[in-house]
C-alpha cells in the first residue's frame, strides 16, 4: 500500500469507535443514524423557516441559520464515518484521518466563533437598542460571519501541517471514534513537543477567546437587566438569551472538559464528552432554539403550514 506520509511508516489508521463488542454495533448504528437524520432534518427545518420568514430576517436568525449549516456540516464530517466503523469498515486511510481532523476542527471553531458572535449580538440589543440598526447592519453581519469562518480554518491548518509532520511507526489504532489531535499525538513515535506547545497556546487562545466574549457580552447585559424597573421587562429581556445560554453551556463545558487538559491524561473516559460536543449539540440546537422562541416556532409553523398545503 502506498504511503501517503513518506515520514511514516503508517498508511491508514484503525479507528476502534465507541465498543469493540460485536453485539452493540447494530444498536450503535440505529442509534447514530437517528440522531443524524433528526440533526440533519431538524437543522434544515431552521434555515428554511429563517430564509422563507419576512419577520425572521434580523441578525440574530442570520447567525442562527449560519450556526445550524455549520452543525449540519459539522455532524456530516463525523457521523456518516462513525455509521461505517459500526458495519465494520474501521480502517480509514491517513490522508482521510487529517482530512476528517481538519474538518473537525474548522467547523468546531467556526461553531464556537458564530456563538460569540450571537452573543455580541444580543449584547448590543440589550444592552445599547437604539443603535442595534446601525451597529449590527448587514453589511457587518456578513464580515463577522466571514471572520468567523476563515479564521477558523487557519487554526486547522496548522495544526493539521503540524501532525502531518510527526512520524507513525507501527501502532496505527485509534481509541477513539474519530480522527482527534490528542489520541493521534499518542500513537506517534516522533517528538510532539512543539505540537503540545502550540496547542497549549495558539489552540487554547482560539479556543477561550469566543468564550471570553460571551462571558464579557453576558456579564452586561446581566447587570443591563437588573437595572430594568419591571419585572415582565427582565423576563423579556432574559427570554431572548435562554436558548443561547443552554447551548454556550453544553458546548463549551464538553469541550473544556475535553481539551484544557495535558495530553497524557486524555482517556476513552473523554469519548462521552466528545460526543456531547460534536454529535449532541448539534442535534439539540434545533430544539433548544424553536421551542423557547416564538417568533421561531411561528417561522415553522407558517413553513410546515405551506408544505401541506402544497
Amino acid at each position: 500500500m502506498e504511503r501517503v506520509n513518506q515520514t511514516s511508516s503508517v498508511s491508514e489508521f484503525i479507528l476502534l469507535g465507541l465498543s469493540s463488542q460485536p453485539e452493540d454495533q447494530k444498536t450503535l448504528f440505529i442509534l447514530f443514524l437517528t440522531m443524524y437524520l433528526v440533526t440533519i432534518t431538524g437543522n434544515l427545518l431552521i434555515i428554511l423557516a429563517i430564509h422563507s420568514d419576512p419577520q425572521l430576517q434580523t441578525p440574530m436568525y442570520f447567525f442562527l441559520s449560519f450556526l445550524s449549516f455549520t452543525d449540519i456540516c459539522f455532524t456530516t464530517t463525523i457521523v456518516p464515518r462513525m455509521l461505517l466503523s459500526f458495519l465494520s469498515e474501521k480502517t480509514i486511510s491517513y490522508a482521510g484521518c487529517l482530512t476528517q481532523m481538519y474538518f473537525i476542527y474548522a467547523l468546531g471553531n467556526t461553531d464556537s466563533c458564530l456563538l460569540a458572535v450571537m452573543a455580541l449580538d444580543r449584547y448590543v440589543a440589550i444592552c445599547d437598542p437604539f443603535h442595534y440598526v446601525t451597529t449590527m447592519s448587514h453589511h457587518r453581519c456578513v464580515l463577522l460571519v466571514a471572520f468567523s469562518c476563515s479564521l477558523p480554518h487557519l487554526h486547522s491548518l496548522l495544526h493539521t501541517l503540524l501532525l502531518n509532520r510527526l512520524t507513525f511507526c507501527d501502532n496505527n489504532v485509534i481509541h477513539h471514534f474519530l480522527c482527534d489531535l490528542s489520541p493521534l499525538m499518542k500513537l506517534s513515535c516522533s517528538s510532539t513537543f512543539l505540537n503540545e506547545i502550540v496547542i497549549m497556546s495558539e489552540g487554547s487562545v482560539v479556543l477561550v477567546t469566543p468564550f471570553v466574549c460571551i462571558t464579557f457580552s453576558y456579564i452586561r447585559i446581566l447587570i443591563t437587566v437588573l437595572k430594568i424597573p419591571s419585572a415582565a421587562g427582565k423576563r423579556k429581556a432574559f427570554s431572548t438569551c435562554g436558548s443561547h445560554l443552554t447551548v454556550v453551556t453544553l458546548f463549551y463545558g464538553s469541550i473544556f472538559y475535553v481539551y484544557l487538559q495535558p495530553l497524557s491524561t486524555y482517556t476513552a473516559r473523554d469519548h462521552i464528552a466528545t460526543l456531547v460536543y460534536t454529535v449532541l449539540t448539534s442535534m439539540l440546537n434545533p430544539f433548544i432554539y424553536s421551542l423557547r422562541n416564538k417568533d421561531l416556532k411561528q417561522g415553522l409553523r407558517k413553513l410546515m403550514g405551506r408544505r401541506k398545503s402544497q
